[in-house]
């Protein structure tokens, strides 16, 4: 996209718009509404954090307060703030190990003061632009360390459920179980078992009845149940403790060593940093999966996100609160309740205020080991049997592992340097472990390669290639999704020689598909990353050829005196670049594709949509639309010009070629794809009146109502993506991409398919230089051109 855009005002081609003297009164600003779904969802959301927030504090060691502070400047700064509008922030479970060590260390003072510190890396980083780069993390490192951390919390909260008190780390947990078993106590037990037991059941239960319960959240239920049952019981139980907030404690100066606490900050930010964007990305997905939130909520602004959180957590540590993530459970439910909007995240974070200040009786009813069960659930669901069925398929099981048990038996930052170095040496033993085999089968010669293809197996990759008799017919198998330039120069030279000695070449994969490979002739130097592979090709600098008279041949001149090939007029070697595209494919591409057209030669064409676009040869529809034969019924005109019935003046050509789409191939939809820096709009807007009328000109008279539409006052301009076009050029192309689609709807055979339902019209812009798609949206009414992301549906109608 340029840069510069121009204004209206300065654009020639459209007069200023002046708003005349009796013109109606600007639109007041929109008053602040919050949607029915968003309301709901913040309910429940609210119900879920704030037994959550309690456990998560208790299992901390931090004043049970502080999880209420850090669910409410959770919900309410980083709600406002972030880039994830429907992503819930607050105290996580996987920063509970993280936070129980720092308070353990450094006292909850210095703790909050190491949470501001965190906070503000984060900002540092967000305005770094860097949030993409932590996604780089390997997930198997990032489950590794959920695991670890759900072990340690499960762990540690056993002890209050059993009625006891929990040790400074895994080890001495695990030391002092048997004496916590020897000595439990029934009523603890008692609750954290009921706990559990509505934790579990409550989201089984069947029919009508459970159907309308379930939306009252299992945690809610649960820590509820146990509370009442207490307190009707009269069990003598440690009950939530939540001091007067006159006493709360703030965040104070750090005292410790420094490198100490540095490395306490940057394992704070690393973990809230790594969660909250990949708690973004997971919200992305639901959201991805369900059109209705689509249209109205974008897709999460990372760099905005950590931002976001930066800021939430500088202010909870600051106001005495725990650290600040994104939640995956809080996030999943807010969106499963229909939350379509940032209200809902911020709304339950004023339902969290309203209950730390008005319900402390009610929450000091509720018995410390109902929160230890609910925190402890938490922690075990963090070992995910889905994500080890993951790694495990991913041939990653050993950097989980090692992970996870470095996170339980080191800590979180030791366990997560043990994860990176393990899967960079797993990385590195994969790259460097490649088994090439060579051997013969009926006159064939087989080389194999399994694995990766890198300089490191250069020499024994030539060493079996040599050993391939001159002239045998020979099939490299490839097996491995990566080949560096080395390897390819290497593999492309020994096959060039073996072409030249009379024999035959053929690189498949390991399932026996054939592998197109770039053609072999000299003059073509084709790039191995290109898709296109045989349709890119550039000559190569081939050395001055010295004629018989033993002088160099002039630049520009070939050996007998004439033009050279190409654009300087010569036909000779475009000729043969011709013959050669085509020879190519025949080798390459026609076995791949002969079935197919072979079936489409028996059963006739069946499209499933016109596609009327430009004839600019840098269009290449099938490209762009990624189809194949017998996908689309093409047609291409100078402009992507569609003439209104009856003003062909004997060029029934665009009409004859609808009405045969919509009427004989009944096809379904018709897309009208404009492009940029499209010659035949820069001849219209450039065009003077008179003068001689030249078949281009009469043509372009069809595109006369897109100029006088682009000048109307009365009518929106286009836009691209949300800005305005980058100048008049632009602004005629979109405008005609519009017009057009007016003109096609009053052909007869497209009328009466719309009319009966049975067709679709799509806008479509191909921004050459971007190699980027909008489509044209759904009846906004201002004629707006939206990205065509990897996510988005292509059929979306016109």
């Amino acid at each position: 996209m340029s840069a510069c855009v121009p204004t209206r005002a300065a654009d020639s081609t459209r007069p200023t718009r002046i708003h005349q003297p009796h013109s109606p009164p600007p639109t007041p600003p929109r008053r602040f509404r919050i949607a029915g779904a968003d309301l709901s969802a913040s309910i429940a959301v609210f119900l879920i954090a704030l037994p959550l927030s309690l456990g998560i504090a208790l299992a901390t060691g931090a004043p049970l307060q502080a999880g209420l502070v850090a669910a409410a400047v959770g919900g309410l700064l980083a709600g406002r703030l972030g880039g994830s509008p429907l992503q819930v922030s607050g105290p996580a479970a996987g920063l509970t190990v993280v936070t129980a060590e720092l308070i353990h260390h450094y006292g909850w003072r210095t703790t909050c003061a190491i949470t501001v510190l965190a906070g503000i890396a984060q900002l540092g980083l967000g305005c770094l632009r860097v949030a993409r780069t932590a996604l780089a993390v390997s997930p198997a490192i990032v489950h590794g360390m959920l695991a670890g951390i759900g072990v340690t919390i499960a762990v540690a909260q056993l002890h209050i459920v059993l009625g006891g008190t929990p040790q400074s780390s895994v080890l001495d947990n695990l030391r002092a179980l048997p004496h916590q078993l020897a000595h439990v106590h029934p009523a603890a037990v008692s609750m954290s078992a009921l706990t559990l037991a509505l934790l579990l059941t409550w989201t089984r239960i069947p029919g009508r009845i459970g159907h309308v319960l379930r939306k009252v959240p299992a945690a809610l239920v649960a820590v509820a149940g146990a509370t009442v049952t207490a307190s009707l019981a009269g069990l003598t139980l440690p009950k939530a403790d939540l001091p007067s907030w006159s006493s709360h404690a703030l965040a104070g100066l750090p005292e410790g060593p420094v490198l100490g606490i540095a490395a306490a900050v940057l394992t704070v930010t690393l973990v809230c940093s790594v969660q909250s964007l990949l708690g973004a990305v997971a919200v992305d997905k639901l959201v991805a999966g369900r059109p209705e939130l689509r249209s109205r909520v974008g897709r999460s602004d990372l760099d905005r996100e950590l931002l976001g959180q930066g800021a939430a957590n500088i202010v909870s540590g600051a106001l005495g609160g725990l650290p600040i993530a994104g939640v995956a459970v809080r996030s999943s439910a807010n969106v499963q309740a229909g939350a379509v909007s940032r209200n809902s995240t911020m709304l339950h974070g004023v339902f969290v205020v309203i209950a730390a200040l008005l319900m402390v009786p009610i929450l000091e009813l509720i018995p410390l080991a109902s929160l230890a069960a609910l925190v402890m659930a938490v922690g075990i669901q963090m070992v995910s049997l889905h994500h080890i069925r993951t790694v495990t398929r991913h041939r990653e099981v050993l950097v989980y592992t090692v992970t996870t048990l470095g996170v339980v038996f080191l800590g979180v930052l030791e366990g997560v340097a043990l994860g990176v170095s393990v899967a960079v040496g797993v990385a590195m033993h994969r790259l460097a472990r490649t088994h090439i085999t060579l051997e013969e089968k009926e006159g064939v010669h087989y080389v194999r390669v399994r694995g990766q293809l890198t300089f490191l197996a250069v020499p024994r990759l030539s060493r079996a290639l040599h050993l391939v008799p001159q002239g045998a017919d020979t099939v490299v198998e490839l097996d491995g999704s990566f080949m560096d330039h080395a390897a390819y120069e290497s593999l492309q030279d020994w096959q060039n020689a073996h072409f030249a000695g009379g024999g035959r070449v053929e690189l498949t994969g390991r399932a026996g598909n054939r592998i197109a490979e770039p053609a072999s002739s000299a003059h073509c130097r084709c790039r191995p990353w290109t898709p296109w592979r045989n349709h890119h090709c550039e000559p190569s600098a081939a050395p001055q050829s010295v004629p018989s008279g033993g002088r160099p041949d002039r630049t520009g001149e070939a050996a007998d005196g004439s033009a050279p090939s190409g654009r300087d007029g010569s036909r000779g070697q475009s000729g043969h670049q011709l013959a050669r595209g085509i020879s190519a494919f025949q080798r390459n591409t026609a076995p791949l594709v002969r079935g197919e057209l072979a079936r489409l030669a028996r059963e006739g064409q069946r499209p499933s949509q016109l596609f009327l676009t430009c004839a600019d040869s840098r269009l290449v529809t099938s490209m762009i639309t990624s189809s194949g034969p017998g996908d689309l019924f093409v047609v291409r005109n100078v402009g992507n010009l569609v003439p209104l019935p009856g003003e062909e003046s004997g060029d029934d050509s665009v009409a004859a070629a609808i009405e045969y789409a919509v009427d004989v191939l009944k096809v379904r939809s018709i897309t009208l794809c404009g492009h940029s820096g499209c010659g035949a709009m820069q001849a219209l807007l450039t065009s003077e009146p008179g003068g001689p009328v030249t078949p281009l000109k009469r043509w372009l008279r069809h595109g006369q109502p897109s100029l006088e539409r682009m000048a109307a006052k009365e009518r929106p301009w286009a836009r691209l993506a949300g800005r305005a076009p980058a100048d008049a050029v632009e602004q005629l192309c979109l405008t005609n991409v519009v017009q057009q689609l007016e003109h096609l709807r009053a052909h007869e055979s497209v009328t009466r398919a719309l009319r009966e339902g049975v067709l679709e019209l799509h806008g479509m812009y191909f921004h050459v230089g971007e190699a980027q798609a909008y489509l044209l949206a759904d009846g906004d009414g201002d004629e707006l051109f939206d990205h065509v992301g990897a996510a988005e549906d292509l059929r979306r109608p016109a």
